[in-house]
């Protein structure tokens, strides 16, 4: 047996070991949330998987989905939010209905048999917004397709949304350029 032989082996037994869908959140008041999702996102299309992005309560073209539209066709990013911050406690209508609008997308995805990973962008604040209820959620997390991965991202994890992850990260500032007043500027967007 050759070296190649013994690596196919290794490589063919190791992703039949995972092929169960896992659930991560990436959560924390430190920057890298979505960045880190975005990471998983691209691993996932190099290796020939479907990904759709949801990003809630984001309604203007990041770096992300320009790249995504132009490079690729493997990952796909909607956008359910304004081009503005939502005001917690006093949400628009229209901040509730793009909510909404993206959670029913997500249902439809999770349950279409066609994407090998879902993340919901900022889905954690949209619970915490009361933009969409907690329990429509973990209601999701929960029907997931077995095969499927899904990944929750942004601030404020509820507690029961962590204990039905496999994997959570914190995400922790140390140190911002935004509280030293120096903006985000294109292609490093924070």
């Amino acid at each position: 047996m050759e070296l190649n032989d013994v690596n196919n082996q290794i490589s063919e037994s190791v992703g039949k070991k995972h092929e169960k869908g896992r659930v991560f959140v990436h959560t924390g008041n430190g920057k890298g949330k979505t960045t880190a999702a975005l990471g998983l996102a691209l691993r996932a299309v190099g290796h020939g998987r479907k990904v759709l992005i949801i990003q809630f309560m984001k309604g203007r073209d990041y770096g992300e989905s320009i790249a995504a539209q132009k490079y690729l066709p493997n990952l796909v990013i909607y956008k359910f939010g304004q081009n503005s911050f939502v005001m917690k406690g006093n949400p628009s209508q229209l901040d509730m209905e793009l909510a909404r609008n993206g959670l029913d997308l997500a249902r439809q995805a999770i349950s279409s048999g066609v994407f090998d990973l879902v993340i919901l962008d900022e889905i954690n604040v949209a619970v915490d917004f009361k933009l969409i209820q907690l329990e429509e959620v973990l209601d999701l997390i929960r029907s997931k397709p077995e095969q499927l991965d899904l990944g929750l991202t942004g601030r404020y994890a509820a507690q029961e949304v962590i204990e039905l992850a496999d994997l959570v990260t914190e995400m922790r500032e140390i140190k911002h350029p935004f509280s030293l007043g120096i903006p985000a500027k294109a292609g490093f967007e924070f």
